[in-house]
């Protein structure tokens, strides 16, 4: 169901076969035609579309504005000026009086902001059933969620109302609802992109990140979007870039995958696993042993606590206004002690000296993005247990650093989507991108960005 691409779309409007307002009224169209139905918090409205698009048209140079009238959402966590911040919990709710300055790169850059999308309350939650408001639905139909706590971006993207959306990922939030609709989903390495402007969930572990369809599109927005933001105190410069030749993947034995008795899922997972040879990568048996002991740190452990940083005062004040499954999930960060905050950093030292060892083997390491899926009555029968089933490969990625990215791989037997996950060590991002655009057989020149002569060759 995906539309343009932001390529075809930059496409249009540079040649004058299209321009930003017949693709601001598309957009506005294509909107009004679903409704309510839970993709969007906050929708700009038709006319004030029309006359953004008009207002980037009439800009000096327009035309070679870098993503000159490209549409694009933004998770409702972070701030646009002028617009509601809810984080889905109305009460919570304030109008932003300053855009976030990631946020702000891409409005310079002459891309048209659409509106802010649904969520997982307080970006707590990977399923995106966790909203007063509608819950989104994936576009695979059989009443499947649409994951979270990204849901609404990834579901604009999968249903073609824009080409991108900024979203988050603290624990999987970009990744998981970009496998449940069958787009691309990337979580930079920490820092790359400024989080200043977004209402943290836990501060040390958050990231922006990017969905859209395609590669290409991904380091057209990623060229714009990111830069070094002295007021982000993670912030930091992107990586060398990756200029061709073997990748090293690594796969851990069938064994330590887990489907949680999804068959269908196994099956498609390992088919797709036995194509990676023909796609040029040299496949490397390694374990993930010390991913999985890192990502029971998330939850089990006191990083929990870290949300109560931004939420105690209003936990303790409003606790009504916040859904009962996250006011239990914030209640708990108050268990734990200081002890606990140190055995646990020590603990995942630990784990970070192993996984630093295992980058001498493998450029980058391929798992399920998920390892089943669930329907909203599944999640909303059990959804403590149905979540943490969805975050079993995600919840390691920014407690050890990684950059990571969901790539889709086609349907199960029973046309449920499969993704695959590939995910390198800090500041490897374009090795990963390479990965991805190898998996999708996307032909990706290294023109848009030079860090350095040095290649991953080079390196090793």
């Amino acid at each position: 169901m995906t539309g343009s691409t932001v390529t075809e779309i930059l496409a249009q409007h540079q040649s004058g076969s299209g321009s930003p307002t017949r693709t601001a009224a598309r957009v506005a169209d294509a909107m009004a035609a679903r409704g309510d139905d839970g993709t969007w918090i906050t929708p700009v409205s038709r006319a004030e579309l029309l006359s953004a698009a008009t207002a980037i048209e009439r800009r000096p140079g327009a035309r070679t504005l870098p993503l000159y009238g490209v549409p694009f959402g933004v998770k409702d966590s972070i701030d646009v000026a002028g617009y509601p911040t809810t984080l889905a919990c109305p009460d919570y709710a304030y109008v932003a009086t300053r855009t976030a300055p990631a946020v702000q790169r891409l409005l310079d850059a002459g891309a048209l902001f659409v509106g802010k999308t649904n969520l997982d309350q307080f970006a707590t939650g990977l399923n995106g059933t966790r909203t007063p408001y509608p819950v989104p639905r994936s576009v695979f139909g059989g009443d499947l969620i649409s994951g979270g706590s990204s849901s609404g971006s990834a579901l604009a993207v999968a249903l073609g109302q824009v080409p991108f959306c900024v979203a988050t990922d603290t624990a999987g939030s970009g990744r998981v609802p970009a496998a449940l609709n069958g787009i691309v989903g990337w979580k930079p390495s920490r820092g790359l992109i400024s989080t200043v402007g977004l209402v943290p969930a836990c501060k040390s572990l958050d990231c922006l990140t990017l969905m859209a369809t395609s590669i290409e599109d991904l380091d057209l927005v990623a060229d714009v979007i990111m830069a070094v933001d002295h007021d982000d105190p993670w912030s930091r410069a992107r990586g060398l870039r990756f200029h061709g030749g073997a990748i090293r993947l690594g796969l851990p034995a069938p064994r330590e995958l887990e489907f949680f008795g999804d068959e269908a899922m196994r099956t498609a997972h390992l088919a797709a696993r036995d194509q990676l040879p023909r796609n040029g990568f040299e496949c490397v048996e390694t374990t993930l042993a010390p991913f999985l002991a890192a990502g029971a740190l998330l939850y089990q452990g006191p990083w929990v606590a870290e949300r109560l940083v931004e939420f105690e005062q209003f936990l303790t004040e409003r606790p009504d206004s916040i859904l009962p499954v996250i006011r239990e999930i914030l209640d708990s960060g108050r268990t734990f002690s200081a002890v606990d905050v140190f055995r646990a950093q020590q603990r995942l030292q630990q784990l970070r000296a192993e996984v630093a060892r295992l980058w001498d083997t493998v450029d980058a390491i391929v798992v399920p993005t998920i390892g089943t899926t669930f329907t909203v009555a599944d999640v909303l029968a059990d959804p403590i247990a149905t979540n943490t089933v969805l975050g079993h490969y995600t919840h390691f990625g920014n407690l050890l650093d990684l950059t990571a990215i969901a790539v889709p791989a086609g349907t199960t037997r029973d046309g449920r989507p499969v993704s695959l996950m590939v995910f390198g060590p800090a500041l490897a991002d374009d090795v990963v991108l390479a990965a991805a655009a190898r998996l999708l057989d996307e032909p990706r020149t290294p023109t848009l960005y030079d860090f350095g002569p040095v290649s991953l060759q080079e390196r090793r």
